[in-house]
């Protein structure tokens, strides 16, 4: 089935963060700008966390990743936004694409305008949203009353918490709510589900934008088991009813998860996902072609 048949589809969005939305991006760039990329902004780990502790900015590292992977290769630009400085100084540790962005927001009006200058510096077609363009963290909730601050400590938790929540609770970006009510195709996933998948649905008006829209929803699970114990206590139908628990109703029509052998159960759609370069990343090619064909089944059984 070709790829291609995607075409008809004007308005497409990805939501998630990290490695994972970098990765679903790629695959579906040749849709150039109708494909928009929704990126978390709750990071507070690395490079990253180094900036938001002393800059009070959004996270820029998911954001960085999304444009790296999105870039053409090589390129001086593409080898300059992932160059990662080394030695005990103050440099040390920080990728000099995080640094980048960080500058240019400080020269523009707002993040995304920081995001867009980097884009045409490096040609990308596929526009990039940040979730929110004020900083907020992640926040869990246990089951004790205990509240855990921060992606870094989420991702710490040996059990899955009860409750996610953002603190504090900012406005969404207005493009990226645009973009979700204007979509024929949503994508979630794949990546860490707790603190990659879940921040964006965490904010109540990008929830609505969802819950209101008319696109076709497709949830992409992982290849792997997460770093993430808690994570990894949730089975795919409790990550599923976590989606539309935030959403507000049951939304999501497919959900695509590797197997040797192609095979569909309900919702389901089991068949080849994994790169055989690397095998806990997704292959682009084959990302594109069964998201193709998961909307296709939905077109030929409604």
């Amino acid at each position: 089935m070709e790829i291609l048949q995607l075409n008809d589809y004007r308005k497409v969005v990805a939501i998630g963060g990290g490695h994972g939305l970098g990765r679903v991006l790629s695959s579906l760039a040749f849709l150039g700008s109708r494909l928009t990329g929704i990126v978390a902004t709750t990071d507070n780990g690395g490079s990253t966390g180094r900036l938001r502790a002393q800059h009070d900015c959004i996270a820029w590292g998911d954001l960085r990743n999304c444009l790296s992977q999105l870039a053409d290769r090589p390129s001086v630009g593409s080898l300059l936004f992932e160059y990662r400085f080394e030695g005990a100084t103050e440099l040390g540790g920080h990728n000099l694409g995080n640094l980048i962005l960080y500058a240019l927001d400080q020269l523009c009006v707002r993040p995304l305008d920081a995001v867009n200058l980097i884009r045409g510096m490096l040609n990308i077609e596929c526009k990039l949203i940040p979730m929110s363009e004020q900083p907020t963290h992640l926040v869990a909730l246990e089951a004790c009353g205990n509240r855990v601050f921060g992606e870094l400590d989420v991702d710490r938790l040996e059990s899955h918490p009860i409750a996610l929540s953002l603190e504090p609770m900012v406005e969404p970006t207005l493009e990226a709510c645009q973009a979700i009510e204007e979509a024929e195709l949503i994508v979630l996933g794949p990546g860490s589900f707790l603190t990659s998948t879940l921040p964006a649905l965490l904010l109540p008006k990008i929830a609505a934008a969802i819950r209101h829209s008319k696109a076709k929803i497709v949830l992409i699970d992982n290849l792997t088991t997460e770093v993430s114990a808690a994570a990894n206590h949730l089975s795919l139908n409790d990550r599923i009813d976590w989606c539309h628990q935030l959403i507000g109703k049951p939304m999501i029509e497919r959900v695509l998860c590797h197997s040797d052998e192609e095979r569909r159960d309900g919702i389901y759609h089991y068949l080849p996902l994994k790169s055989k370069h690397h095998r806990g990343l997704h292959d682009t090619q084959l990302l594109a072609k069964a998201i193709m064909a998961s909307i296709e089944f939905g077109r030929l059984s409604a």
